[in-house]
């Protein structure tokens, strides 16, 4: 009894671990090749459960990952022969994970260490076109983009892509720096003259423009005041002469009483006239008004 139980244990044991070892998951940030005496059986799975033949089967799991590496400086030469120490680092990803374990035997350091050279050479070709003003002063899409067409090629043979590329820092060499930057100096102060230069002629333009338009709108707005002015003459002028053909009398009194408003009551004011003078009618005889 004790024997045929310890032979179930046992071989529900050993069903157990073959089950096991029939069976494995993929997790979604993960890529896996199944091999079999190191030939590549199947590598295109999908995050879950899969089987696989115990014992026979081995399968390989890869980060599916954007992954980092730091390189250490690098000197590279531009195309004035100058020497440029470079610090850089790279991102990269799998894409195609059979290429990739057929290339590098699925080791990330051999990919990092192949990828290096790769990208250096890229560097090596994109500074080599360009002046040290130039490397400096680059645009970065600009730089990125011709070292990814130089390493485009090479990089896919590791099946691996390139998703980033990104200089550090540049060390200039000490007797060029100096000029360097002098020469960039001088550059960005030309370029500030000329915007000066530009703003400033705009800024005369602008404010001829305003002061041609301001004199004439005085100048309409003084004709047109001239012409308002004439015509509430004319029309006074013209109530005047109606006033003083209905009541010459009146029109004579009324007049006289808006000079004596103007001219008398005011301090500081002294009038020279003769006594008998017309000016002073209505007020030595009050009864004439009629």
């Amino acid at each position: 009894m004790e024997t045929r139980t310890l032979a179930t244990f046992a071989g529900a044991f050993a069903l157990l671990l073959v089950l096991s070892q029939s069976i494995f998951v993929v997790n979604q940030n993960e890529l896996a090749i199944r091999s079999e005496l190191g030939k590549i059986i199947e590598a295109d799975y999908q995050p879950g459960p899969h089987l696989k033949l115990p014992f026979v089967n081995d399968i390989r799991r890869f980060d599916k990952r954007v992954l980092t590496r730091n390189y250490p400086s690098e000197q590279f030469l531009t195309s004035e022969g100058k020497i440029l120490n470079v610090d850089f680092y790279v991102k990269w990803r799998i894409t195609d994970v059979s290429q990739y374990y057929r290339a590098t035997s699925g080791s990330e350091e051999t990919a990092a260490a192949r990828l290096a050279e790769i990208v250096k050479d890229g560097l090596k070709g994109v500074i080599a076109k360009r002046t040290i003003q130039q490397v400096v002063a680059a645009q970065r899409t600009e730089f990125i983009g011709d070292m990814l067409s130089f390493a485009g090629s090479s990089v896919k043979q590791l099946g691996v892509a390139l998703v980033d590329v990104r200089v550090k820092r540049i060390d200039l060499p000490d007797d060029v720096s100096d000029s360097v930057f002098n020469r960039m100096r001088q550059d960005f102060a030309r370029q500030a003259t000329q915007l000066r230069a530009e703003g400033q002629e705009q800024a005369t333009r602008i404010r001829a423009e305003a002061e041609r338009q301001r004199v004439e709108i005085v100048a309409n707005a003084q004709r047109d005041a001239e012409k308002i002015r004439g015509e509430g003459d004319a029309k006074a002028t013209e109530t005047y002469a109606y006033a003083y053909q209905k009541n010459p009398e009146f029109y004579a009194f009324h007049r006289s009483m808006q000079a004596y408003r103007k001219a008398l009551g005011k301090e500081g004011d002294v009038l020279v006239l003769s006594p008998d003078s017309e000016f002073f009618r209505y007020m030595k005889q009050p009864g004439s008004a009629r």
